[in-house]
């Protein structure tokens, strides 16, 4: 069987890292440092589709006979605000006051780039939650227990934030925390890697 490339996650993120091990494939974790500055009048689909495609390229020098995988998120209200990651309890009250009873859609851009070769294929896949009504000691409460404060949206949903929601709407759940394995899936199929031939040897 022909080996592939080794796998490369652009990101330092602990639940990235800890999804695509769901895949059961070896892979090294490396961290970006690019500019996440938004464009002026870019959407947030576009966003972060330009930003997981500047993660994953931006290592190829390093990695120069690898698959690299880039990911980005960030979360809109309906009228296209963008959340970012609140920093402060404050800040965090503010975003989720305002989450409260409205839907919030979560955009994740994915790319995989074949530093062999200069390819690089990336998509945008949105996941969208509907908020519960939620008063301020809800609130007060959930940060205090969680303190989700590098997380946009103010929540973790791998953790105790999917009390917050009344419901949600998408292909793969795995989108919410940050790497859409199910497209992802499709990126290696693509390139020539079909994971479930592929795994790791105990």
């Amino acid at each position: 069987m022909e080996s592939n490339p080794p796998l490369v996650l652009a990101s330092s993120s602990p639940w990235r890292r800890a999804l695509l091990e769901r895949l059961g494939m070896p892979f090294e974790t490396a961290s970006p440092e690019i500019d996440e500055s938004p464009l002026p009048g870019e959407t947030a689909p576009a966003l972060v589709e330009r930003l997981a495609r500047t993660k994953a390229t931006a290592l190829a020098s390093r990695f120069p006979a690898h698959l690299i995988i880039g990911s980005d998120q960030v979360a809109t209200l309906e009228d296209g605000t963008i959340l970012g990651k609140p920093g402060t309890h404050e800040n965090a009250c503010r975003q989720l006051a305002r989450c409260s009873g409205r839907t919030v859609t979560f955009h994740t851009g994915l790319a995989l780039h074949d530093s062999r070769t200069g390819r690089t294929i990336s998509a945008c896949e949105p996941y969208i939650v509907h908020f519960r009504s939620l008063t301020g000691e809800d609130i007060d409460q959930y940060l205090r227990a969680e303190q989700p404060y590098q997380c946009a949206g103010s929540f973790r949903m791998e953790g105790l934030g999917i009390v917050l929601f009344d419901r949600l709407e998408g292909r793969d759940p795995n989108t919410l925390i940050g790497l859409p394995l199910m497209k992802l899936t499709d990126m290696l199929r693509v390139s020539g890697v079909d994971v479930l031939r592929h795994q790791r040897r105990s």
